[in-house]
């Protein structure tokens, strides 16, 4: 994630910010440039010099719930922005842990969102495509149902990505991560792992492209709910740290596919950031091009080969875990780079370049 600056007083800000604590301006993101932007009381656009003028631009509908410090900037009549508009279903707001929880859910989105906008992936909504589009359900258990009726999972169904709004409770989430066995859960994770299922059918199923995908994931056409009550009876098999990027993700190619789509995600991400506070601790990292010399910034979402991302992230990550380490912690990186899980990171860098509309930003 890039760092931010205040387009009324140049200061540096963040990207969950809605005001300046300099000027006091409020803040809000325009995804189309993905610049913040300070708005004056009356919501217009306070632009710093050498910006060039914008058409209108509104706040987010869900900017009075602190659920979006996005601006609706491309003129789109819903009210929402490129994010919220793909919200089919949100919890019941009145609740106050529901209205906590969703705020939650949607920082994270709009992290999710950051990313596919960096990439330039295709994006529809339900509204557009209401059979295939990219939606997603906010859902809070039914403590009044009996047994597994009320209680809300998790998952992916054609472009449709619901979401159990108790997984933003901090406390519920770590207890669920540990009777799964997981290194880390977290609400962006959730977000990159089911939005790759969605990619994975506009990206290979939709283009039929099964046959290389196939060639380094295996074959999806195994019975999908056969080989996740095996995964959840038995665990994952012996040795699935040689091929897999996770446990979960020996269980089935769909779920290799979507861990590792998400890892990449995480990999990308983290160095964008790292990149935004100078730290480095790889200088030949830049190698795509041969007799240029190195630019002084990485940046990982335009970086052309997935040789190129792994050699500024391993050395990052021996680093944090070595930090962690040193302050008593489990180490923030608990994960192995395996050829077979490198070879998988280039197939998911290939698919999401050769996929994207135009230039990743």
């Amino acid at each position: 994630m890039r760092l931010f600056t205040c387009s009324n007083c140049s200061n540096v800000v963040h990207f969950e910010n809605t005001g300046c604590v300099t000027c006091g301006a409020r803040l809000a993101f325009r995804p189309s440039v993905l610049e913040m932007i300070a708005l004056d009381a009356e919501g217009t656009p306070i632009l710093s010099p050498g910006q060039s003028a914008i058409g209108a631009v509104a706040s987010c509908s869900n900017a009075d719930l602190g659920g979006c410090n996005w601006l609706v900037d491309d003129g789109d009549p819903s009210g929402f922005c490129v994010a919220c508009r793909h919200n089919v279903t949100i919890p019941d707001l009145t609740v106050a842990e529901n209205l906590a929880n969703w705020q939650k859910i949607e920082l994270a989105k709009r992290g999710l969102f950051y990313s596919l906008l960096r990439f330039r992936l295709p994006l529809q909504t339900r509204s557009e495509d209401p059979e295939k589009g990219l939606g997603f359900a906010f859902l809070a258990d039914d403590p009044e149902a009996e047994g597994e009726e009320g209680h809300v999972l998790t998952g992916h169904a054609e472009g449709l990505i619901t979401l159990n709004i108790a997984e933003a409770s901090d406390p519920e989430r770590e207890a669920r991560r540990v009777a799964l066995g997981e290194p880390f859960r977290t609400l962006l994770g959730h977000f990159r792992h089911e939005v790759a299922h969605y990619y994975w059918n506009v990206l290979v199923r939709d283009r039929d492209a099964f046959n290389a995908f196939r060639a380094v994931f295996g074959d999806e056409r195994q019975d999908y709910g056969e080989a996740l009550e095996r995964h959840y009876a038995e665990g994952p098999p012996a040795g699935w740290e040689l091929n897999h990027i996770s446990a979960y993700a020996a269980s089935h190619p769909w779920e290799d596919f979507a861990e590792t789509f998400a890892h990449y995600f995480h990999i990308v991400d983290a160095l964008d950031t790292a990149d935004a506070f100078g730290l480095r601790t790889n200088p030949d990292v830049e190698t795509d091009a041969v007799g240029i010399e190195l630019r002084r910034t990485f940046d990982s979402y335009a970086t052309g080969t997935v040789t190129s991302l792994i050699r500024a992230w391993v050395p990052l990550t021996l680093a944090i875990n070595s930090i962690n380490r040193s302050m008593g912690q489990p180490d923030l990186y608990p994960f192995v780079l395996s050829q077979p899980v490198f070879e998988k990171l280039d197939y998911i860098n290939e698919l999401i370049r050769s996929s994207s509309t135009s230039q990743a930003v």
